[in-house]
């Protein structure tokens, strides 16, 4: 089976190097000779109209297999061209009917299998016909070029049957195939092209002959074509210009490339494209030529030597109507989209198994991605996006994804917008709270193709099992989640807003209808960068669900100024907490008012020694500067390890542990220990017998 244009040029993968010379400015023959026109698509009548030639080369695709069946009047060698198909040699005997044949993938130029199905009147009833339609992929109607009654019959029976037997918004392409051109000396095309004017579902014309076996295998190619690559997708043929859902898609394929986010697709970001979409890189003066085509034909498809987006879009409109919408669909479908130029559902959700007692967190590579999709948009260099910066970056998502709570889950500058860290931690909320929106979103941006990952997938990590993590006192997490439960009004939006460093004054600035149930910063643990989310739990005490419990710390608010708020909290963890696992704190919200006996059998102090909790940890945001972050380590501390008993939680600098800490601390102290090392480690050495127990001596006063 050989394609329409065999030769060298049935291996060309290159998105531009595909048949440059048929681009040139100068439109004249291609210099590779195949301007010998077997067939005429819709794309390509312009260019017959004008005289110019039509180029038929072949691109290589992968795809499964489709049924191609073939319908007609009687007598006009339908059954012939498929029997001429498979012999190679035109048949004495022509049965009614042939049998279905399928033609292996190894032996096509789309390496497709395909499904020949014939029919015939004499031997099948309406009832058979209308189910071949129901399952055709494409259908090829045949007609004779010497009987003017098969031309008509096209129009007048077999396009509206077909029509009728197909859903609308789902046509199924259609090849006018004319046969038996051995037995005429002129062509049939000034008859046809009216006719796929009028009918948009027709994708080719092509003539043939049975007979002489002339164009038998470039029909079938067509109709592959017809099928992998519809033009109808792509383009409006009778407004001569690309759809706006094509439109729509490559302008988001373009913004991806665009890696430097500066409008114009640069030398360096055309060659990524290129290797992206065809693996092969382009060769300087294949860009030179491509880039001199675009500036020949329009004045703003070039700037400063690279491609803008109408550029881009030209060169692509450009491509369709010379019949090689292969090309463009190549690059659709390596960027994620299906035939009705939506993202593959495969593409967007990649398979990802998380086992219970997991958590989902984004990997370096991930944060390195979205820190480099951050700095594309962040123009002005001032480490915070801008509404019309966000705006900006999510133009490649179909809807916007962040609403104005999301200013109010994370750190913002005095302007009210996200700060780098803010925007880094949105993504972590995303990643812990529903991994697959967070996927949904990567693939948006192009996360696999950017960085040539198989899928999304690549860039999440599953935790291991919180059990291990128990068992082996340690942790490699670094997202921890914190419940906040009290009464109304105890103060726990409050607290929540704190985490972001905002302080009571500017709490009260945030709309209502803008507050979030969630927010999410870091924090430091000795030494170690990690993320902490604290959610909000509405105090329905009868009905908390898994997710209200399931978490690594519960942080318990009462309001001190308020005597009947204590006792939801004691009730809760009571109920729900006692016996768990979880490390609880109890938080004395509002301590800069005065604290009022609460209506509870135990204060609030003898509750926590009773149950073995730390004292009240008093706690305001009634603050002049943002709100002390302490309280959150320690609520990270607690969840990174559960097991372990901190020794103290007040910062009082009145009992015991606190007074010992600050004399640990001591300036004074600290000379002490540094003149006793210095002494230890002389008198080391001079003798070795001494060494082991000085040495031990030594670590037992450094760790005091």
């Amino acid at each position: 089976m050989m394609s329409p244009c065999d030769g060298d040029h049935l291996l060309i993968v290159a998105w531009f190097q595909i048949c440059l010379c048929c681009l040139a400015n100068s439109y004249g023959h291609c210099q590779c000779h195949c301007h010998m026109t077997i067939g005429v698509s819709k794309t390509a009548q312009t260019d017959l109209e004008s005289g110019y030639p039509v180029c038929n080369h072949t691109l290589m695709l992968l795809s499964d297999s489709h049924t191609c069946p073939l319908v007609s009047t009687a007598k006009v060698g339908k059954t012939s061209l498929i029997m001429s198909l498979v012999s190679e040699e035109f048949p004495d005997d022509v049965p009614l009917r042939a049998e279905e044949i399928t033609i292996p993938a190894d032996v096509t130029p789309e390496r497709v299998p395909t499904h020949i199905v014939d029919y015939s009147e004499a031997e099948q009833s309406d009832e058979q016909l209308y189910q071949e339609i129901s399952k055709a992929n494409v259908i090829c109607i045949v007609y004779s070029v010497n009987n003017k009654k098969s031309i008509e019959k096209v129009t007048s029976h077999w396009i509206p049957l077909i029509n009728d037997r197909t859903d609308k918004d789902s046509r199924v392409p259609l090849i006018l195939v004319g046969n038996k051109s051995d037995l005429v000396e002129h062509s049939s095309m000034e008859t046809i092209l009216p006719i796929m004017n009028q009918y948009s579902d027709i994708e080719t014309c092509v003539e043939c002959s049975a007979k002489n076996l002339k164009n038998i295998s470039e029909l079938f190619y067509y109709a592959q074509k017809a099928v992998l690559h519809p033009t109808g997708p792509l383009y409006c043929p009778e407004e001569k210009e690309m759809k706006p859902s094509c439109i729509k898609s490559l302008t988001r394929i373009f913004k991806v490339s665009d890696l430097d986010n500066d409008g114009i697709l640069n030398d360096k970001e055309l060659n990524f494209f290129q290797r992206t979409c065809f693996n092969m890189p382009l060769a300087p003066q294949a860009l030179e030529d491509v880039k001199n085509v675009v500036r020949k034909n329009m004045t703003d498809g070039v700037e400063d030597n690279g491609l803008t987006l109408k550029g881009f879009l030209f060169l692509h409109t450009l491509f369709i109507q010379r019949g090689r919408h292969e090309t463009t669909w190549t690059v659709l479908r390596r960027f994620g989209y299906d035939d009705d130029l939506e993202l593959h559902q495969e593409y967007l959700f990649p398979l990802l198994k998380i086992p219970a007692d997991c958590t989902t967190e984004l990997n370096h590579n991930a944060y390195l991605f979205l820190q480099s999709v951050f700095d594309k948009h962040d123009k002005d260099r001032d480490c915070a996006l801008s509404p019309d910066e966000v705006k900006d970056l999510f133009k490649v998502f179909p809807y916007m994804p962040w609403g104005p709570d999301v200013n109010n889950t994370v750190c913002t500058n005095d302007q009210g917008w996200i700060t780098y860290q803010g925007y880094l931690s949105q993504w972590t909320l995303t990643t812990y709270l529903d991994v697959q929106r967070c996927l949904e979103y990567l693939g948006y941006l192009g996360y696999s193709i950017i960085c040539e990952q198989e899928s999304q997938a690549a860039a999440i990590t599953v935790t291991r099992n919180k059990r291990i993590d128990l068992q082996k006192k340690q942790t490699q997490r670094s997202v921890f989640r914190c419940n906040i439960l009290g009464a109304r009004g105890s103060g726990k939006t409050s607290f929540l807003q704190a985490f972001l460093g905002r302080n009571l004054l500017k709490q009260r600035k945030i709309r209502e209808d803008h507050k979030s149930f969630y927010s999410i910063n870091t924090t430091y643990v000795y030494g170690q960068e990690k993320y902490l989310l604290l959610h909000e739990v509405m105090p329905d005490f009868d009905f908390l669900s898994e997710e209200d419990l399931a978490c690594d710390v519960v942080c318990l608010v009462y309001d001190v100024n308020n005597p009947r708020s204590f006792e939801y909290c004691a009730k809760v963890y009571k109920q729900y907490f006692m016996d768990s696992k979880t490390p609880c704190m109890m938080i004395a919200s509002k301590s800069d008012l005065h604290e009022a006996r609460q209506h509870y059998s135990l204060t609030p102090l003898d509750f926590c020694r009773k149950n073995k909790l730390h004292p009240p940890q008093p706690w305001t945001c009634n603050t002049v500067d943002a709100p002390n972050k302490d309280l959150y380590t320690k609520l990270t501390t607690m969840a990174m390890y559960p097991h372990a008993k901190l020794r103290c939680m007040c910062t009082c600098n009145r009992c015991t542990f606190c007074i010992c800490q600050n004399i640990l601390r001591s300036q004074l102290l600290t000379n002490i220990k540094a003149k006793f090392y210095s002494v230890v480690l002389n008198r080391c050495s001079y003798t070795c017998f001494w060494l082991p127990l000085f040495l031990f001596l030594l670590h037992v006063f450094a760790s005091c």
